[in-house]
């Protein structure tokens, strides 16, 4: 009985894993997001609002199943995976009852479109390596919260009597520099107005691009590309040393049916001179 169950579980687990069940969930995932955009057209809901409902409670119906096929195939196992949990929370999203104090969760059933990162390996990919840059992107943003205090302090002290709408405390001060590292606006909405006022405050705006939007900001480039480079590579030679495992195994079972051969092949010379001898 307990080995019936594991051939079960282990062919449920093989099968929910293959090609079609894993690009037949993506398809769902992208026909709910569309669903879900059309629900947006008041016209639309009015001509096929039934079509829509019924296509997301089948949708919804095929999540749980995966869901709970996993779950029976892997069973603890199942939530030693992040992508699992993350999995399991979204469509536990989509089975709670959209009324009275839930009624906010319909605003989130577009969330169940973040399914194509756990489900597109590719994306996953991506995703992990951005959460593998997350120690690193801190330090640089610890480095650019020090360049906003900094600069926010200076400008509120050079400049917040005349422009207090801009630097008049240290938190307008951030926030305009906030807008002028975005450079949206900056020279002719803040920098120039500034400059007429204060003549050499273009020092104080081009030496604050030039640290945060040019060099700052291209450190986060920099770290999160390294990163995926990185786990490009570590993939990479994973797939390499499993494809020299797999060889020297291959090269060993050959080299074993070639001993057996051997073996065989030479039973058969020593058997046949006896036989010969016992005729004469």
């Amino acid at each position: 009985m307990i080995n019936t169950l594991w051939r079960w579980r282990h062919r449920a687990g093989l099968w929910i894993e293959s090609p079609v069940p894993h690009w037949s969930i993506v398809v769902l995932i992208v026909l709910n997001a569309i669903a879900l955009g059309l629900e947006t057209s008041d016209a639309v809901v009015a001509r096929i609002g039934p079509v829509l409902d019924g296509l997301e409670a089948v949708i919804i119906a095929v999540f749980a199943a995966e869901i709970a096929i996993k779950l029976f195939a892997w069973g603890p196992r199942f939530f030693r995976s992040g992508w699992n949990v993350f999995d399991l929370v979204i469509v536990g999203i989509a089975l709670v009852p959209e009324a009275g104090p839930f009624a906010i969760l319909r605003s989130l059933r577009i969330l169940r479109v973040l399914r194509l990162l756990s489900t597109v390996r590719r994306l996953r990919h991506i995703i992990e390596s951005l959460l593998a840059a997350i120690p690193s992107i801190g330090w640089i943003a610890f480095l650019l919260g020090l360049v906003f205090y900094v600069f926010g302090v200076m400008g509120t002290e050079l400049f917040g009597e005349r422009f207090p709408e801009w630097f008049g405390s240290l938190g307008a001060s951030m926030y305009t520099l906030f807008q002028v590292m975005t450079l949206e606006s900056w020279s002719m909405g803040v920098a120039r107005p500034v400059m007429e006022a204060y003549p050499f405050a273009w020092l104080y705006f081009v030496i604050f691009i030039l640290i945060t939007a040019f060099t700052i900001l291209n450190l986060f480039i920099g770290i999160i590309v390294n990163t995926m480079q990185s786990a490009h590579w570590e993939e990479e030679d994973a797939k390499r040393e499993a494809d020299e495992r797999q060889a020297v195994e291959e090269r060993r079972e050959i080299l074993s049916e070639l001993r057996a051969i051997r073996r065989r092949l030479d039973r058969l010379e020593g058997d046949t001179p006896s036989a010969g001898r016992t005729q004469d």
